[in-house]
């Protein structure tokens, strides 16, 4: 086989190990397959066009041409030209396929399942990487520079993946560095030892023959893969929801330890409120008839930086058998104990339990910890819902509007924590909130006031459609414009409570669902709903309800409250699904932050939370993108940076002492050749300096004073060479910088930047990496022909 066939067989082979990264995102993985076929087709006609020959850009665009018309007979066949000419109409059906895999990638979870257009975006993103490796390694002969497009694949993948990557990194950088050897191979049957300066040949206890080197850009190689360690760190997570995804767990350790982390939630519901067919996440059956109050609580947001609600971190441990008292419910209160039997749908994988508030006890298999102060279930190490069935205890709370009037003061520590509010909050929050709630007497009263004014009184319109925006002026945009659905009422209400002294926060979950005619629940996307939970001593915290038809408003907050028209309380939610549909959702790709923290979060919507778009993307994410894009813009200037640092080296030592004139000396005169190397005059070791001085004065048509320079640096290596005692030469290093710019003068503007950016004396470093690695394989040959003899020594002896 020849350099140039296996050197493309192995652009492709290391474009599909790197596009094997992308296995864990898509399920079934047949796309693979077809993607194979079609990159072998692509790197069939690059070699067949190379063959002929025809011109570098003819090659590459002929390849393009080729895969246009692959992608089109397998993706658009009815709209091309004989099957497979593409026209107008293809390129209009790329673009609707397109389309629709983006909105499926914001719609399903991981593993998504294989669209038209989820295929259409990884076969033909494969291509695209495919002939772009291929023209690099191939067809222009620079394998290091493809290490980019395989980073970017990689990238992809490592970004939108929520799971192990180590298994895919390791072997998208093996096809990588078989890329690069491949190419070091071939380079090195057409050159062999370059210049005098190639890797010394095995000692005679070796193989003997010329050792493969390991090729130029192998530094390049390992700093691009540690680059794609590094990147993924700084983009942004794709990888799931709080309804509907996967996540890694996040309690840490085992037994009673752990945390978990502080993550933005970015509650976006709209997604899955505006489904065109409803599915069912989970169903379930009770022992009470009081389902209308039966709320599947997810997880509380009681963490308000101003811009966004947020889980605080808190502490986890080991799932108790029976949970604690519910903080702040007294005695007198009437509660209810009521069982409910949960089955979580296959696709359903979260890793917050959907449990009713307050639960007691959990009958649940797997490895769930246990988050005190928000009474909730997290999943450990990967643990989800997916397919789950599971036991509740809970109590249905039915406070007095007389117990919750007469509350006294909640603690101080919790009243510190639970009404904390950021300076950055608008003004505007805390004077309507004063204005709505004047003359009330009590927390209850003004509690009351705002949940009535957000579902009745003050002119609100709940809108799923709505373009509220983000930042920190979202609530005052929200309170002007008085468009929203239920994460824009919610978050507002407890926002404008936490500046009346009333601790408040967020609860991300379900709304009780519809009826069945066998006496069970079904709990649809559409049932998503977020809701404030406000604190009363002696009963605890406590549900509202301020968005305008959406589930049901608390029995406790109509009583003695007249003139109000709330809808009944036993009215079911509007938005309830009757029946569980076979539809894919359209909230089925959250990250594993939001699955924890959203119920119906579907894509990063940022219209649906108070968090991060309209007001500019977080500096966070500025800053990992920036230097996500300054480390990957480096890879291709590693050559040049290597070549200023030993310039520096070279130039830098003063040899000043006799012991040391000899080295600075030869090392100036390497500094030497390989500037004029890098400047199109390949060195030529068996002249002597005083010729090789002169042939790159020749050459380079350097003026008198540069050639004098050149000179000076000759006469003073051979003066080291033969010399009894080498003396210090000055001003050596100003000679090789009047010859750097003499040559500089003479040159074109592309050798120029040829010589800074991709110097041709950088081969150097793979000459070294390679004598390096022949020098190792032979002690270990020699190690090796030791061990392997001295058995049969001492069998002959």
């Amino acid at each position: 086989m020849s350099g140039g066939a296996r050197l493309a067989l192995c652009a492709a082979a290391a474009t599909l190990m790197a596009a094997c990264a992308l296995l864990p995102l898509v399920d079934p993985a047949t796309w693979l397959l077809q993607a194979a076929f079609l990159l072998a087709v692509q790197t069939g006609v690059g070699a067949a066009a190379r063959r002929v020959p025809l011109a570098r850009p003819l090659t590459i665009a002929v390849q393009a041409l080729v895969s246009l018309m692959l992608l089109t007979l397998t993706f658009a066949r009815e709209h091309a030209v004989f099957g497979i000419i593409p026209g107008p109409e293809v390129f209009q059906h790329f673009g609707v396929l397109l389309q629709a895999g983006a909105d499926d990638v914001g719609r399903y979870s991981i593993p998504a399942p294989l669209s038209d257009g989820i295929r259409m975006m990884t076969v033909g993103g494969v291509l695209v990487i495919g002939l772009a490796v291929d023209a690099l390694a191939v067809t222009m002969r620079s394998a290091a520079p493809a290490g980019l497009p395989l980073l970017a694949l990689y990238s992809v993948a490592a970004g939108l993946s929520d799971g192990d990557g180590w298994p895919w990194f390791l072997l998208a950088a093996i096809g990588y560095l078989m890329l690069l050897l491949a190419e070091g191979r071939d380079r090195l049957s057409q050159w062999g030892r370059v210049f005098g300066g190639a890797p010394r040949a095995p000692s005679p206890d070796t193989s003997g023959g010329a050792v493969a080197p390991i090729r130029t850009g192998r530094r390049i190689g390992a700093v691009a893969l540690g680059i794609a360690l590094v990147v993924p760190l700084g983009l942004p997570a794709l990888d799931g929801g709080l309804l509907d995804g996967t996540g890694t767990g996040v309690g840490s350790g085992s037994g009673g330890g752990g945390t978990i982390s502080a993550v933005n939630p970015l509650v976006s519901l709209r997604d899955s409120l505006n489904v065109d067919e409803d599915r069912e996440v989970m169903s379930y059956r009770t022992n009470s008839e009081e389902t209308q109050d039966l709320y599947l609580r997810i997880v509380s947001l009681d963490e308000f930086d101003g811009t966004a609600w947020k889980p605080a971190k808190r502490n986890i441990t080991a799932v108790p058998d029976s949970f604690p008292t519910p903080p702040g419910l007294g005695g007198e209160v009437r509660r209810t104990e009521i069982q409910t039997k949960l089955s979580a749908a296959n696709w359903y994988a979260q890793d917050w339990l959907p449990m009713p508030y307050p639960a007691g006890k959990v009958d649940i298999s797997g490895k769930w910890r246990f988050e005190p102060v928000g009474r909730t279930l997290v999943g450990d190490h990967g643990q989800t819902t997916r397919g789950l069935e599971y036991t509740v205890n809970s109590l249905i709370v039915q406070p007095t509007a007389e117990q919750l009037a007469d509350a006294p003061a909640a603690p101080p520590a919790l009243r510190r924590e639970f009404t904390k509010v950021p300076d950055s909050l608008p003004p505007v929050v805390a004077d309507t909130a004063q204005r709505i709630t004047a003359g009330s007497t009590n927390n209850y009263e003004r509690a009351v006031k705002l949940q009535d004014w957000f579902a009745l009184e003050g002119g609100f319109t709940y809108d799923t459609e709505v373009q509220v925006g983000s930042g920190s002026q979202a609530i005052a945009r929200f309170l002007r414009d008085k468009e929203g659905f239920c994460v824009h009422f919610s978050f507002a209400m407890a926002s404008m409570a936490r500046t009346l002294g009333i601790p408040a926060r967020v609860a991300v979950g379900f709304t009780p669902g519809s009826p069945q005619a066998d006496g069970t629940m079904t709990v649809g996307l559409r049932d998503a709903h977020a809701w404030p939970e406000l604190y009363f001593e002696g009963v605890g915290w406590t549900r509202f309800e301020p968005t305008p038809n959406r589930g049901t408003v608390p029995e406790y907050t109509r009583t003695n409250t007249p003139g109000t028209s709330v809808p009944a309380p036993n009215r079911p939610s509007e938005s309830a699904s009757t029946a569980p549909s076979a539809a894919p959702s359209t909230s089925e790709s959250c990250s594993a932050a939001q699955k924890r923290l959203d119920q119906s979060c579907a894509s990063e919507s940022p219209e649906a939370a108070f968090g991060v778009t309209n007001d500019g993307p977080p500096w966070s994410l500025i800053l990992g993108l920036v230097f996500a894009g300054l480390a990957v813009l480096a890879v291709p200037l590693l050559p040049m940076l290597w070549r200023i640092r030993v310039r520096s080296m070279r130039l830098g030592a003063h040899g000043r002492t006799e012991a040391d004139a000899a080295a600075h000396t030869l090392a100036v005169w390497h500094e030497v050749t390989d500037t004029a190397w890098d400047f199109g005059i390949a060195p030529d070791e068996s002249q002597t300096p005083r010729k090789a001085a002169a042939r790159i004065v020749r050459i380079g048509h350097l003026d008198p004073a540069a050639a004098a320079s050149v000179h000076r640096v000759a006469d003073a290596v051979e003066q080291v060479l033969y010399a009894p005692q080498p003396r210090a030469t000055a001003g050596l290093a100003d000679d090789v910088r009047r010859m750097t710019e003499g040559l500089r003068a003479t040159v074109s503007r592309g050798t120029r930047l040829r010589a800074l950016l991709a110097p041709r004396s950088a081969v150097r470093v793979a000459w070294s990496v390679a004598e390096s690695w022949a020098l190792l394989k032979a002690r270990a040959s020699a190690r090796w022909t030791t061990l392997t003899r001295r058995p049969s020594e001492q069998s002959g002896g």
